[in-house]
């Protein structure tokens, strides 16, 4: 992605800045057109007196993920200077006088909310208490702030929207990616059967080494693997409990681009391979279900779930805000 390119230069002058005591924040900007994106170091003025339920964070590390401009139009939430790096790992120096969670000197690691005006590249920021967890002490802060996204996503997915439990068969879509490495873990914590699809032979391999091993490694690299017929064959004909995708084909295979068409899924295939009463995650925010979609999913007594994870990173007020553009729309 745009974003990945510039991590690692970016990661210097952080660090660069950070040693002359400089009190910046590293902040990208769009152009009138949307088509060029700068980065800019902006002085940032003193925080605030941290009060109330706020914590004032020493960041040790930021992990750079990519910025969903797209999201934040559709929030009304544009503006010319966005803050960069919003998962972040560090030490508390400060707590406010209804903070009950934590207290100095605590290894903490969390997620910025969507709306906040600090970013996480910078020294110190101020963060509601709500959006920090107790660090454990052998993570380390790269790992910490690296991971928490995706944790956060695959727990999401498998413990509130499709409520995992022992016993049950999983299928996850792309399991060599960052989300689906972290969704098989937490699968086989739970005592789930996985199933996963592997885009390339290091993938294939990545995935077969893992400990505990998955019942199935589905290779679609080469585009002639069939996913649904693959899970019914290891499920025995009764289909899966829970899907957790990684995107899906919406229409046939000359409107698709040829990448898409190689790597995921049409919908109708998740649907074949889903059992009674199961559970389907998705990733598609576009997602277009036809009449005989709903008609079969109905039939399985299926359910189709949204994985929106900035959902639960927006403060209260945008939450709100939120819900109110869904009730416009």
């Amino acid at each position: 992605s745009w974003f990945g390119t510039y991590a690692v230069t970016l990661d210097f002058a952080v660090r660069r800045n950070l040693c002359l005591g400089t009190m910046k924040g590293l902040y990208f900007q769009k152009s009138s057109t949307n088509e060029e994106i700068t980065f800019v170091f902006q002085e940032r003025e003193n925080l605030p007196v941290t009060e109330d339920n706020y914590v004032k964070l020493q960041v040790k590390a930021c992990a750079l993920s990519q910025i969903n401009t797209k999201l934040l139009a559709e929030m009304k939430m544009e503006k010319e200077f966005f803050p960069v790096g919003r998962e972040i790992a560090g030490i508390v120096l400060d707590v406010g006088n209804k903070v009950s969670f934590f207290q100095p000197d605590d290894e903490v690691v969390g997620i910025l909310p969507l709306d906040s005006e600090d970013p996480g590249l910078c020294e110190v920021v101020r963060v509601h208490e709500h959006y920090l967890v107790h660090k454990p002490e052998k993570v380390t802060w790269t790992e910490a702030a690296g991971t928490i996204r995706d944790g956060v996503r695959a727990y999401t997915a498998l413990h509130y929207l499709s409520h995992l439990s022992s016993g049950k068969s999983v299928l996850i879509m792309d399991g060599a990616s960052a989300l689906g490495m972290i969704a098989i873990q937490l699968a086989h914590h739970r005592g789930a059967k996985v199933i996963s699809t592997a885009g390339s032979l290091e993938d294939k391999q990545c995935l077969e080494r893992l400990r505990p091993s998955l019942a199935r490694v589905i290779d679609v690299s080469n585009g002639k693997a069939h996913v649904a017929e693959s899970c019914l064959e290891e499920t025995g004909g009764l289909g899966v409990d829970i899907v957790l995708d990684a995107g899906v084909r919406l229409y046939s295979k000359d409107d698709e681009p040829a990448v898409k068409l190689q790597l995921l899924p049409h919908k109708h295939d998740i649907i074949t391979l889903l059992g009674v009463g199961g559970h389907w995650v998705t990733t598609e925010e576009n997602l277009q279900l036809d009449p005989p979609d709903s008609h079969c999913l109905f039939l399985k007594g299926a359910t189709v779930a949204f994985l929106n994870d900035e959902v639960w990173n927006l403060s209260n007020v945008q939450q709100g805000k939120y819900l109110y553009i869904l009730f416009i729309y």
